[in-house]
């Protein structure tokens, strides 16, 4: 039994380390090309590692601040995903109050429409929601990528099923006390589910940061641009060029804030446990 069950843990790691090697393969091989020169690409077939490893690549990266100013837009988009993420919070943590702890008619009713509705493609969304930005002056602007999106219905699901692992005599003992709702929430609710709210907040971060389709869609000036739409600019500098080296040094850029998720391994895990906000 024993020889049985050791067989299939290393299957299972050896499926993962495939698994691991299918992913990380390619991301090595981005990492190390933007340190090759464009006549190692260009010459050498499939190499892991650069014969000669140059810096080159980035310094002609950083330097472009005319028709590619990647640092402008990698700030552009810092400050898109950081006040959209604090936003989703806020909004988020609010309504899974609500939807979980506050009794009124047709919640559950509201909450499940909300839900379903929530199902279908967000591309089916895109000319409405061009339309309602482009009726509100915010295109070419950092509230047409912050304000879509707050209160989706995925975050506020976690939210709410997280607050309902929270017993309600906590609540009750609180208004015996006088404590009013806000107080209960800002007091009681709050700290307590703190994991659930840092994982929809890094959920929300880089589901901002990654956005593509959106950005290309309401972005028609450059030095206001998120780093995603301007990827697909440097396509055409840099790919029609063939300065693979440089558009590989600035895709591996754009993907450094997303190994956020690196650090916050436990914050899922308390996240999947509903009661995990309660201490003894």
């Amino acid at each position: 039994m024993s020889k049985s069950r050791n067989f299939s843990k290393y299957i299972a790691y050896a499926f993962l380390i495939i698994v691991c090697l299918i992913w990380a393969v390619p991301i090595l091989f981005g990492i190390t090309t933007s340190f090759r020169s464009q006549a190692e690409v260009v010459s050498s077939g499939f190499r892991l590692l650069p014969v000669n490893w140059i810096v080159d690549n980035y310094v002609t990266i950083l330097e472009n601040t005319s028709t590619a100013p990647i640092l402008r837009w990698l700030m552009n988009s810092i400050f898109i995903a950081t006040t959209h993420t604090l936003l989703v919070i806020v909004v988020i943590s609010i309504t899974g109050y609500g939807y979980s702890r506050l009794k009124f008619k047709g919640r559950d009713a509201l909450f499940f429409t909300l839900l379903g509705i929530s199902f279908f493609p967000a591309v089916v969304n895109l000319i409405p929601s061009y339309k309602i930005i482009d009726a509100l002056g915010w295109v070419n602007t950092a509230w047409a990528m912050v304000i879509p999106g707050l209160a989706g219905m995925g975050n506020i699901f976690l939210v709410r099923q997280f607050m309902k692992g929270i017993p309600t005599e906590l609540d009750e003992s609180a208004r015996v006390d006088g404590a009013s709702d806000f107080r209960i929430f800002i007091s009681i609710i709050l700290p307590l589910i703190k994991p659930v709210l840092i994982v929809c907040g890094l959920f929300s971060f880089t589901g901002s940061w990654n956005d593509f389709l959106w950005p290309v869609i309401v972005y028609t000036d450059v030095d206001k641009m998120p780093v995603t739409a301007g990827l697909l600019l440097l396509q055409d500098i840099y790919g029609n060029y063939r300065m693979i080296g440089q558009l590989m040094g600035s895709a591996i850029l754009a993907i450094i804030p997303t190994l956020l998720f690196l650090f916050a391994q436990k914050y899922f895990v308390q996240s999947i446990n509903l009661n995990s906000g309660i201490k003894g």
